[in-house]
């Protein structure tokens, strides 16, 4: 992609060996950036997973996991990219949450994840009192797998009364009238959100600032298609090392100051507020 633009806008032919060698001094920036102090406390984290193909041998499918996180300023902190090393899920999991921890995490408040292997237990292993949430916007991500693109956006719709209820009974009330209505033609949706249901209801008991914060699809989605997009452009990488440096790069290019930083909520004070009423004395204990 390089050489192309070289070659398109300067007319010079650059080869990949050499591009290679420039960029290299990525690696040094990328592992000073892996191992920065982060801040003491996160009131949200989210943990998302990229697949990325790698030529080890043969074309694989690797996983590679993106921490991200809510300062208590509203800002959005990328604290780490993980290549997925095949362990088994809980202790995988053990050494990313162990490595913030010894990174200055001493505590998060909500940790919002799509049900990965081992995962819920890692977090309340490092830190026991978060809150681990079932992702909204992966549930209805997850939902579209089964869903006809025609009716994709009716069933956002319909799903709309079932995360914005008041409450959990009112919720199930929703659910129900989703379940009448589209359980005929789509019973795996149905199946989908029952499954998810007790990871699902912590969601239905914060202050609607929280719940803003957590389900900021927005946000979240427009990370994920930066990510994909710099994934999808290349194909496949040589190794390991080459995809995690493309995903540092798009994470540099997501902030100005190259630090990975970005105004996450516009309305930040209101949550802030609920953040500090909802989980008292953990909130300013870390933050002072």
């Amino acid at each position: 992609e390089i050489a192309a633009h070289f070659e398109e806008v300067y007319g010079a032919r650059v080869s990949k060996d050499t591009i290679s060698r420039i960029t290299e001094k990525v690696a040094g920036e990328l592992a000073e950036w892996s191992s920065r102090p982060l801040d003491p406390l996160y009131p949200v984290i989210f943990v998302d997973a990229i697949v990325v193909k790698v030529r080890d041998g043969q074309v694989r499918n690797t996983p590679f996991y993106v921490v991200m996180g809510v300062t208590t300023n509203g800002e959005r902190d990328i604290l780490g990219i993980w290549a997925g090393d095949g362990a088994e899920g809980a202790r995988f999991w053990l050494q990313v949450f162990s490595e913030l921890k010894n990174r200055g995490v001493d505590d998060v408040l909500i940790a919002v994840c799509d049900g990965l292997k081992g995962l819920p237990e890692a977090i309340t292993t490092t830190w026991e009192r978060t809150v681990v949430q079932q992702c909204i916007v992966h549930l209805i991500r997850n939902s579209f797998r089964y869903a006809g693109r025609q009716h994709r956006d009716q069933i956002v719709k319909a799903l709309k009364p079932v995360y914005t209820a008041p409450s959990e009974a009112a919720a199930r009330d929703r659910f129900a009238e989703f379940a009448q209505a589209w359980g005929g033609r789509y019973p795996a949706i149905v199946r989908l959100w029952e499954n998810s249901w007790a990871e699902f209801v912590p969601f239905l008991e914060y202050d609607v600032e929280i719940r803003r914060v957590i389900c900021t699809t927005n946000a979240i989605e427009s990370i994920n298609a930066r990510y994909r997009r710099a994934v999808n452009a290349r194909g496949h990488f040589p190794n390991e090392a080459a995809a995690m440096k493309c995903l540092y790069l798009t994470t540099r290019s997501l902030d100005p100051t190259g630090h990975g930083r970005a105004r996450w909520v516009v309305r930040w004070k209101p949550a802030l507020n609920a953040f500090a009423i909802t989980f008292a004395g953990r909130f300013e204990r870390t933050t002072h």
